[in-house]
């Protein structure tokens, strides 16, 4: 199996960054710079190993690809990550940074996003969306 610990802290870094500058961004505005982070965890009614692999299937299928996507990941809960801090009330996470909200907002509107929700929804116990501001330039292609 492989580890997640890189993608725990890529995810990390995204959320730690997606509050700084909100202070400095009017409110509904567009942060000049900045990329939105889109992260979605799902709690599922079938929570079997089988369900959770079908929901990170079909996040592959219909959530990857879509125009302004700067990066995508889609996994289940890091079962042996039990500390105080973690939030585990959930069982499948699906991340995806985009360039802009322009292209979020085209993703949302998207036939394969909707396909995607009207295929999985009925497993879907609660659905947490997180959108967040993130400085390009301290990404993951930041220069060193």
């Amino acid at each position: 199996m492989t580890s997640l610990l890189p993608y725990c802290l890529l995810i990390g870094m995204i959320a730690s960054l997606g509050a700084v500058g909100a202070a400095d961004s009017a409110e509904g505005a567009e942060p000049e710079g900045r990329m939105l982070s889109h992260d979605v965890f799902f709690t599922l009614k079938d929570d079997s190993p089988e369900a959770r692999r079908q929901l990170v299937a079909g996040c592959e299928k219909y959530l990857t690809g879509h125009p302004g996507t700067v990066w995508f990941a889609a996994g289940v809960l890091a079962e042996e990550y039990q500390r105080e801090v973690n939030d585990r009330d959930f069982h499948v996470a699906l991340h995806i940074v985009f360039k802009d909200k322009a292209a979020h907002d085209k993703y949302q509107d998207d036939p394969r996003h909707k396909q995607f929700i009207a295929e999985f929804k009925e497993n879907w116990k609660n659905v947490r969306v997180f959108d967040s501001w993130v400085d390009a330039s301290a990404g993951p292609n930041a220069s060193q």
